[in-house]
């Protein structure tokens, strides 16, 4: 039952953890990454996208202090719009509570990388794009900088992943606490005097 248990803890964090990280980290191409924030102000990014390029996945990493970001778990800390020819092809908010490893800029420094996907560009219109990033309603970040990341052609994400792989990673995570539980309780160590003790050799020893 313990293999089993691990067998099953290890499929859901490779579904619910695993596969999304690396769906949305190296699915498809990169096409840039662009410095949106610098310096205590925001400036937008004109990135000409091709057909192709469709789905573009965007991403975003926040270079910011660790306990500023956790501090705001519930509240939104960016906003990203991207917009072509007059038309909003993506809005979304940024919050970065489900980072739950961020990237470490430099060993000296209390700074990190928070990374969280803004959305997907289903179709895109051969043409420049505008994406604009501003601050939301979160208070007492320290942001360092903020970068754009595009990702061309990369997979879609099947929505039941995450929950499927919680779900299993907490069977494993029970079953595993279950078997070492009644594991531990059905092995009982051995009384010593209940065994014979060892042939003696020599002068009143047993024959050999």
């Amino acid at each position: 039952m313990r293999f089993l248990s691990v067998l099953i803890l290890i499929a859901g964090a490779a579904v619910g953890v695993f596969y999304p990280w690396a769906m949305s980290n190296f699915s498809g191409h990169a096409i840039g990454t662009y410095r949106v924030y610098e310096g205590g102000r925001f400036r937008p990014a004109t990135v000409q996208l091709a057909a192709s390029d469709a789905p573009v996945r965007v991403l975003v990493d926040l270079t910011a202090r660790a306990e500023g970001v956790a501090s705001q778990a519930q509240r939104t800390v960016l906003t990203l719009t991207a917009a072509s020819g007059g038309r909003t092809a993506l809005a979304s908010t940024l919050s970065f509570n489900h980072t739950d490893n961020p990237r470490q800029v430099s060993p000296q420094l209390p700074d990190k990388i928070f990374r969280d996907e803004a959305g997907v560009i289903e179709e895109v219109m051969p043409g420049p794009y505008v994406f604009t990033v501003g601050p939301g309603d979160a208070d007492g970040i320290d942001m360092r900088a903020v970068d754009l990341v595009l990702r061309a052609g990369t997979g879609s994400i099947d929505e039941r992943a995450r929950p499927a792989g919680y779900a299993l990673m907490g069977v494993g995570l029970v079953g595993l606490m279950l078997s070492l539980v009644f594991g531990r309780g059905g092995s009982r160590p051995q009384n010593p005097n209940s065994q014979p003790p060892p042939p003696r050799w020599g002068r009143g020893g047993s024959p050999k």
